[in-house]
């Protein structure tokens, strides 16, 4: 079971991968980054993923319909497209209040959206915090 440094460095090693975080969506804090963060500033980039989960993650069309775990995460996942990349966040189910995701930022032209998607979620469900 990796924790969040293992996690990040095996997102790096996706194709077309170049950078990743995990995100505390409530408060938009890093708790770890790996790679190059887009705009430069890992922070700032993990503020802007906190911020699109949030709006995903509590909006109750989103939702599950019959409402779910409370430990569960809201959304499984969330992906934002434009010409040169895909920003994919990844919600990771927690004991406590699952307000974690995994970010990652991969290259459209040599990045694989569906394996990213997979690898992520497997990840997210090994990932130890705490």
């Amino acid at each position: 079971m990796p924790g969040i440094d293992e996690c990040l460095l095996e997102t790096m090693r996706l194709p077309g991968a170049r950078g990743a975080a995990l995100v505390d969506w409530t408060s938009g804090l890093a708790l770890g980054t790996v790679g190059d963060p887009p705009g430069g500033d890992h922070e700032t980039a993990a503020a802007e993923a906190a911020e699109l989960a949030r709006l995903a993650a509590e909006q109750q069309a989103f939702g599950p319909e019959d409402g779910g775990d409370a430990t569960d995460p809201p959304v499984e996942d969330v992906i934002l497209s434009n010409r040169d990349s895909y920003h994919v966040l990844r919600f990771v189910p927690t004991s406590f209040d699952s307000s974690v995701c995994l970010y990652l930022w991969l290259a459209r032209s040599d990045g694989n959206l569906a394996l990213a998607r997979i690898r992520l979620g497997e990840m997210a469900e090994r990932l130890v915090l705490g």
